[in-house]
């Protein structure tokens, strides 16, 4: 057994920039393959992103908004991207807060993960936010979204009902409904 993984690395060679944006970088990567080959990548860089499960009394909230790229409307856990300098820790209680206008003193860090490793390197931290109370929500100024409220009992239907098509989301509910004993 091959306990090294030296075998499987694939060493970049060059970097050339397509687009440098204020969300994300697209790079084009020349790279040496484990059998000396070269192929060509196309990365997405990304910050990383927090996902908050929020909870209260036996429900679960979440947020409804229009996402361009899919071209529909996803219901999603809140979620937001880490600024520069700013420790997910600081995003998931500021991200609570502007997206559902929620507070809690029990966050808990669960998981980290990778959205779609293939191409981008974005790491979704998820938070769990236990007993959430609320005040207005202080959403930027191009973001327009509902807040939804769904009992926990109900999301093992919605899940298989195909209502959450977003894998933090996916990843947020699967482990609410193992965690409370629904799965």
């Amino acid at each position: 057994m091959n306990i090294s993984n030296e075998h499987l690395i694939e060493k970049t060679r060059s970097k050339e920039d397509i687009y440098d944006g204020k969300i994300i970088d697209v790079k084009k990567l020349a790279v040496e393959l484990p059998n000396g080959n070269e192929a060509y990548r196309e990365v997405v860089y990304h910050k990383g992103a927090v996902a908050v499960i929020a909870t209260g009394s036996e429900c679960m909230y979440f947020v409804k908004q229009f996402r361009i790229s899919t071209e529909e409307v996803l219901l999603e856990v809140p979620a937001g991207k880490i600024e520069i300098d700013e420790h997910p820790d600081d995003t998931v209680k500021k991200e609570l807060k502007e997206e559902i206008g929620g507070e809690s003193g029990d966050i808990k860090k669960l998981y980290e993960f990778y959205v779609s490793p293939g191409f981008s390197n974005e790491l979704i931290h998820l938070y769990e936010a236990k007993e959430v109370s609320f005040g207005d929500s202080q959403l930027e100024d191009d973001e327009f979204l509902d807040i939804v409220k769904i009992p926990l009992t109900e999301l093992k239907e919605k899940m298989h009902n195909g209502q959450f098509r977003d894998g933090k989301t996916l990843v947020a509910v699967h482990h609410v409904l193992l965690s409370r004993g629904y799965l």
